[in-house]
């Protein structure tokens, strides 16, 4: 096993393939991790009620709640909590759903455990920058929009609603890089912590929606610009 700053982590990993769990709770266990597993959607709901998790790995297809239910459900009481989600489905519809539902991240199967691991590893650190960063700043304000990162709770004039973990990452780290470019590349190396040739397009989807939350005018952006063949750009007023 090859050094692990994340030693110790707790992992609930959801999944209902016994021959896919065993060898999951093997290799995750083996990295260092403190991993309990749930064989169905209502044993995930009491071992995350009953414990308390640093990330959770969610099969999309299980017994009595999906993974969409169970993503849904955990994220109105714990908003910050990492969940990498698992499904044998590929559509992007399909991956869509579960980012909309609160996944941070989507793997189809079969998969390469290293890269497994790397989303892990990704994960928790994001969570821990994300951590520290939010509770130097909670709240952040820029025309009639204001955001509370640390319960994702937004208002955009008299509208209110709630970010995903991901979409509040990806202002936050949006706005601490103000007035400056911002690639798809960088994005994705230092929201999502994964290589810039895995799903670019993800990104587009996120920014489209945020921009729906604090945009007047989605179609024409006056925050969350466009820059093109270079990224996005954050700004903090409205030019006049």
């Amino acid at each position: 096993m090859e050094n692990n700053e994340y030693k110790g982590a707790r992992i609930l990993l959801v999944e209902d393939e016994e021959t896919l769990a065993v060898g999951l709770e093997f290799n995750l266990t083996d990295e260092g991790y403190s991993v309990k597993w749930a064989k169905d959607g209502r044993e995930a709901l009491k071992l995350f009620d009953a414990g308390s998790f640093d990330l959770i790995i969610l099969d999309v297809m299980l017994p009595y709640y999906d993974g969409f239910e169970i993503a849904k459900r955990i994220r109105t009481v714990a908003p910050q909590m990492p969940i990498l989600m698992l499904s044998a489905r590929t559509s992007v519809q399909d991956k869509i759903k579960g980012l909309e539902q609160g996944a941070d991240d989507y793997m189809t199967k079969p998969f390469h455990l290293e890269e497994l691991l790397l989303r892990i590893r990704g994960m928790l650190k994001r969570k821990l920058w994300y951590k520290e960063s939010s509770t130097l700043n909670p709240v952040y304000s820029f025309g009639d929009n204001q955001i509370n990162f640390e319960n994702f709770n937004c208002t955009a004039g008299l509208k209110k609603f709630s970010l995903t973990q991901r979409e509040a990452m990806i202002m936050k780290y949006l706005i601490e890089k103000k007035g400056k470019i911002v690639s798809r590349k960088e994005l994705l190396e230092n929201v999502w912590h994964i290589s810039s040739e895995i799903e670019t397009r993800t990104v587009d989807i996120f920014i489209s929606h945020l921009r729906k939350y604090f945009e007047i005018d989605p179609e024409n952006p006056v925050y969350i610009t466009s820059i093109r063949k270079a990224g996005y750009l954050f700004n903090e007023e409205k030019e006049n």
